[in-house]
Formats: structure tokens, C-alpha cells, sequence
């Protein structure tokens, strides 16, 4: 078969993609030589996918369905494949290869979910009560000596990117500053750290076989669960932004995830704030203003 990009991943790659960069078009390729390795066979390329790997529905030798995920260094899939083995299927999908397989490919290969059932399928209070229940399960201590990421680090490369998108776009930069004093504030005195998912949202849970709702595609990184909990506060964020009610509904949520996963609500705040801010900045340096004026919108609120 033909491994094909979707669409979808070629637009969001190409937003960040360094000069000179050829991985998406070494991608089929790339895709024919894991498959062939491995002796999978492919039944078909997922469709739209995601916004940072290819997604290839497989099967292994003995019939056994499974997913292989291929994407490139830039999406840290060393660092995914890292986190999906010290969870080992608790809340997060299963890793089908062992750690000393030959990954220099950037591929993962996966047990297979059920990829067009997500907990965003379900009606709004199902799905947050469905997907904070996920996370929490991935919320354990990180391996000794790992190599994840901290939140600190992270937050701290956005910084300096959210501070030059405010010279670019001067009506951000009140957010921009709200937001750079919150992280500032919260990095001052951090709870205890855990391995965080880093890109959790309701898409990123899945129904499986093994257990109803199993989590996916994670960026992992090391730090206070609040952070992690933020990105779900503004899940439907557009549904949020079309409705009168939408800060007064987004007040709610964060009380009632803050309540039920036993976080505090004025660092889930911050956390949320610093956040959307630094989405709705990206969103206007890579020529997505709709999305970035959605995100500031929604900032606006906290």
C-alpha cells in the first residue's frame, strides 16, 4: 500500500517544520521499512490522524491488530515511548515493543484502540468526568534519573517565544504579561512532581478493549498536575466561546475538576491562563489568527 500523509498532519508539520527538514517526504518510505521489519501487515493509514505522526493500522504475524505510529525526532517519540513503558498500560495505551527494539526510525508500535471513539464523543459532563479519570491514573512518580522534560523547561522555551509573539502582536501583550506573572508565580513553590501526559485533552482518550478509556499520544514531562489539568479546562473551547455563558461555565469547570481531582483551583487557574495564552500565540506566529483570537478570548476570561 501507498503511506500516504494525511492532509491534515502535512498542514500542522509544515507550520513548524526547521528549514530544509525532508522527514515528510522520506515518510512513506520510512513507513514501508517499519512495517516490512516488524512483518506487519498494513490495512490503512488513519484519516485525518493526528497533527504529529502518521498512524498506520497494522496487524502483527499471528493476526493480532495493532497500530504503528512513526513521527519525527522533533516529536520527541523517544521520550513517549519512555513514558508508555513506566506506565505499562495503566490509563495509557500499551507499548507492544520492549525497549531494546531498533527505534531510530522514530516508530512505536501499539496496541490497537478504537480510533474514531473518543471521550469527545460523548455529552460535555460525561466526557470531562470520563478523561479526568484517565489522567488521573497517569499521574505516578517518574522513573529515577529519567530524561523527561520538566514543566519548568518547557514553560520556560515558550516564554521566550510568547514574549517575541507580543512585539508581533501588541494586543496580546497584556495576556502575554499576565500570563509570564503566573508562571513566575507558580514555579516559585511547586507541589510534588509527577509524570504528566503534557498534551491531554479529551481527543487524546480513546475506547479500548482492555479497559473503556485508555489515553494516547502523550508529550510527557515531569511537573505539578495542575499543569497537565489546564489543557482540559478549555476543551470546546469554541462551543465555550459561542455561548453568553461560556466564563461563567469555564469558572464552573475549573471548580468541579479541581474538586474531583483534588488540585487547587488557583494554580489550575494560572496554569489554564498560561496556557491558552501561549496556544493563542502560536496559533497567530503560524498564520492560524482565528484560532490565536478564539484562545486569547478564552484568556481573556480568567
Amino acid at each position: 500500500m501507498v503511506f500516504e500523509p494525511p492532509q491534515r498532519l502535512v498542514r500542522a508539520l509544515g507550520e513548524t517544520a526547521p528549514a530544509g527538514d525532508d522527514w515528510l517526504a522520506r515518510l512513506p518510505g520510512t513507513a514501508e521499512q517499519a512495517v516490512a521489519r516488524r512483518e506487519l501487515t498494513a490495512e490503512r493509514v488513519q484519516v485525518p490522524g493526528g497533527r504529529s505522526s502518521l498512524v498506520v493500522l497494522v496487524r502483527r504475524a499471528d493476526g493480532t491488530p495493532a497500530v504503528l505510529k512513526l513521527a519525527p525526532a522533533r516529536a520527541r517519540p523517544e521520550s513517549e515511548r519512555a513514558a508508555l513503558a513506566h506506565w505499562a498500560g495503566l490509563g495509557a495505551v500499551q507499548l507492544l515493543e520492549s525497549d531494546d527494539e531498533d527505534t531510530a526510525d522514530g516508530t512505536l508500535l501499539l496496541e490497537r484502540l478504537h480510533p474514531d471513539v473518543s471521550v469527545r464523543s460523548l455529552p460535555e459532563a460525561k466526557a470531562l468526568l470520563e478523561a479526568a479519570g484517565t489522567l488521573r491514573r497517569l499521574w505516578v512518580e517518574p522513573p529515577g534519573h529519567h530524561t523527561f522534560e520538566t514543566v519548568a523547561e518547557r514553560t520556560g522555551r515558550q516564554a521566550e517565544a510568547m514574549r517575541a509573539g507580543a512585539l508581533s502582536e501588541p494586543e496580546a501583550a497584556p495576556l502575554v504579561e499576565a500570563a509570564l506573572t503566573a508562571r513566575a508565580d507558580l514555579l516559585a513553590a511547586p507541589p510534588d512532581h509527577r509524570l504528566l501526559h503534557g498534551t491531554f485533552r479529551q481527543s487524546k482518550v480513546l475506547a479500548g478493549d482492555r479497559m473503556p478509556w485508555l489515553a494516547v499520544g502523550p508529550d510527557p514531562v515531569v511537573g505539578e498536575v495542575a499543569f497537565d489539568l489546564a489543557r482540559l479546562v478549555r476543551d470546546r473551547v469554541e462551543d465555550l466561546i459561542a455561548v453568553q455563558s461560556g466564563p461563567s461555565t469555564t469558572r464552573r469547570r475549573i471548580k468541579r475538576l479541581a474538586e474531583s481531582l483534588e488540585v487547587d483551583q488557583d494554580r489550575l487557574r494560572g496554569w489554564t491562563l498560561f496556557r491558552a495564552v501561549e496556544s493563542g500565540v502560536r496559533a497567530f506566529r503560524v498564520g492560524r489568527p482565528k484560532d490565536g483570537e478564539l484562545l486569547l478570548e478564552f484568556a481573556g476570561w480568567l
